[in-house]
């Protein structure tokens, strides 16, 4: 269960973070030409898969800790959409408004804490389940 839930806030967190790079490329990027364009679309599309692998990561990592205290994740659909509903906030917020950008170290570990802690909410003990 804790494998799937993390593919799927992995996707989650990819298809949001591909909304915001898709609009990053086409309204706030300047590009000279149709291969700036590809360029700079290409390049946001990496980082937005790299940075939902690592909150995949995040995810199965705190699932299977939760695990290990006997307590099960419930409603897995709805925690990788929050995820994914996070990432594109932050991600929308600090595109449109630029002071809102820390820097990569700060959003990183913002994203890897929102991911476990919206992993940990969702973790109920087993009996209940």
């Amino acid at each position: 269960m804790v494998v799937w839930y993390a593919m799927w806030a992995t996707v989650c967190a990819a298809l949001a973070c591909a909304l915001v790079a898709f609009a990053h490329t086409w309204f706030f990027s300047y590009h000279v030409g149709r291969s700036g364009l590809v360029q700079t679309l290409v390049d946001d599309l990496e980082i937005s898969l790299a940075i939902a692998a690592g909150q995949g990561a995040v995810a199965l990592v705190t699932g299977s800790v939760l695990a290990g205290f006997g307590r099960v994740l419930d409603k897995t659909v709805l925690l990788g959409l929050l995820i994914g509903a996070f990432d594109f906030i932050l991600n929308f917020l600090q595109m449109v408004v630029p002071r809102m950008e820390f820097g990569w170290a700060p959003d990183l570990i913002i994203l890897a804490v929102a991911a476990a802690a919206i992993t940990a909410a969702g973790g109920v003990k087993a009996s209940a389940a």
